[in-house]
């Protein structure tokens, strides 16, 4: 098997994970260095793109990355059962009061 398309459905290990100082998930597990901001070095690592942004304020090179990588891309295990939790305010562990109509119909 060549390493083209047929080969991406084999690969199921990380090789990334999320880094301490920057968050992004840029840190290689087996070299122990982040591609984002070069951690552990105790010189963050930017980019002349970057520097320039900073100067000008104009902060939307990476919108695509972003989009990419952004709340609502993953799974969301916390976040998506928040709304539903909201309605209730975030009360758990309750039993529902018996609804009138039906305690009626029921006698």
């Amino acid at each position: 098997m060549t390493k083209g398309t047929g080969s991406f459905g084999k690969r199921r290990n990380k090789t990334h994970t999320l880094c301490v100082r920057c968050g992004r998930r840029s840190f290689h597990l087996q070299k122990s260095r982040c591609s984002a901001c070069a951690y552990p070095a105790a010189r963050k690592r930017t980019s002349i793109k970057r520097l320039l942004n900073k100067m000008f304020t104009v902060d939307n090179w990476s919108v695509k990355a972003i989009r990419r990588k952004t709340t609502g891309t993953g799974r969301m295990r916390y976040l998506r059962n928040v709304p539903r939790r909201f309605k209730t305010n975030f009360r758990e562990g309750t039993q529902a009061a018996p609804r009138k109509k039906a305690a009626a119909a029921s006698a």
